[in-house]
């Protein structure tokens, strides 16, 4: 007896398919993976929104630290730069007053000598100058003298004498004098004196309006033979009306 032929069994075999069977199975369980991790952040209070929010705002902040950090850099470079500058100041300050101190001291020794010679000559003639002031007028060329004549020693008898004047200052930027006669327009070239304690005398004066007054010198000569004169300057300085 024949024995039946043998069943022929025929499969199938697809590997690319499977292939991508395989993968897709493999991106869904990373992606049920994914899913149930971020569920579970979620539900432990994480917030994947509010943590991006987060971080832009952390990443802002740094950014206004740096700016004021940058700005803070910048006033302290100022700060310092005017803190040398003071310094430079302080010193060349600190060098000045050294110089003016020693200036003034140079003067005051000037001063004292001047000063004693001065006193030298009015004790010599008996006579000093107690004060002379100037005074404007209406006019701004005319100007009243006021000086006052008094004994630098005890007064026993009267003294006797005149006294020159002379203002000193420019003309069309060149030195240049003017005695009495010429400020009293020839009315007057010496004042007179005679006095036992004090005297005071009132001058009107007429200044040129081209001439520029500096000082005024007062000249005292007594009328006793052998006393040389009295001469002492003053800056031109003008009360006001």
């Amino acid at each position: 007896m024949a024995e039946p032929p043998a069943k022929l069994v025929v499969r199938t075999y697809a590997p690319v398919r499977r292939l991508i069977l395989g993968f897709a199975a493999a991106l869904l369980g990373c992606f049920a993976l994914y899913v149930a991790y971020e569920l579970g952040r979620y539900d432990g209070g994480y917030d994947r929104l509010a943590a991006a929010q987060q971080r832009v705002e952390l990443e802002v902040a740094i950014q206004n630290l740096e700016k004021q950090n940058r700005e803070l850099r910048t006033q302290l470079a100022e700060l310092d730069t005017v803190r040398v500058g003071q310094e430079r100041e302080r010193a060349e300050i600190s060098r000045t007053i050294g110089e003016l101190q020693a200036q003034v001291a140079r003067q005051a020794q000037e001063l004292a000598f001047y000063r004693g010679i001065v006193q030298q000559g009015a004790a010599a003639l008996g006579v000093r100058i107690h004060e002379l002031r100037i005074s404007a007028t209406e006019d701004p060329q005319r100007f009243e003298l006021h000086l006052t004549l008094v004994r630098s020693v005890r007064p026993d008898d009267t003294v006797s004498g005149t006294i020159g004047l002379r203002v000193d200052g420019e003309t069309d930027g060149r030195a240049h004098s003017l005695d009495l006669a010429t400020l009293t327009g020839g009315e007057q070239s010496e004042l007179p004196f005679t006095f036992r304690y004090f005297e005071n005398f009132e001058q009107e004066i007429v200044i040129p309006g081209n001439f520029k007054a500096e000082r005024v010198t007062i000249e005292i000569r007594s009328n006793r033979k052998g006393v040389a004169p009295f001469v002492q300057s003053f800056l031109w300085k003008v009360d006001a009306l």
